[in-house]
């Protein structure tokens, strides 16, 4: 049963390999390979990923601050565009700082998925993968 105010305790599986260490406008990230190094505990959990699977891969912002939090924002920074709220965007700043993106398996080598379309940057903690 839900109740408010009470913490969800979550812990990543692996974590986001990349050239990105600073958050940038997330299209030139998913054009790059990234690569998904999972803790050796959760290898068997690979099992039957095959190489073009889809995968949606929850991440977690690592590099946004508590005060960071508004509930109206401008898309992408943009101030020429009217405010929107935080649910009808992809931005980080969220009251719970998770990310969800679609990706193509390109290889798997043990613990390591190599993947497009990820738009998280390098040492991005890996909460779950899901097929599609």
């Amino acid at each position: 049963m839900y109740k408010q105010g009470k913490p969800i305790s979550v812990w990543p599986i692996g974590y986001v390999s990349n050239q990105f260490e600073t958050p940038i406008d997330p299209g030139p990230i998913r054009e790059k390979e990234s690569i998904i190094i999972l803790d050796h505990q959760f290898i068997d959990g690979l099992r039957s990923l095959q190489v073009g699977d889809k995968l949606m891969v929850v991440f977690y912002f690592h590099l946004i601050g508590e005060d960071e939090l508004e509930l109206l924002q401008y898309p992408r920074g943009d101030r020429s565009q009217p405010q929107r709220g935080v649910f009808t965007l992809r931005s980080p700043n969220r009251p719970n700082p998770i990310g969800v993106t679609e990706v193509e398996v390109l290889s798997i080598n043990e613990n390591e998925i190599t993947v497009k379309g990820l738009d998280a940057l390098n040492h991005t903690p890996i909460l779950d993968l899901k097929t599609i």
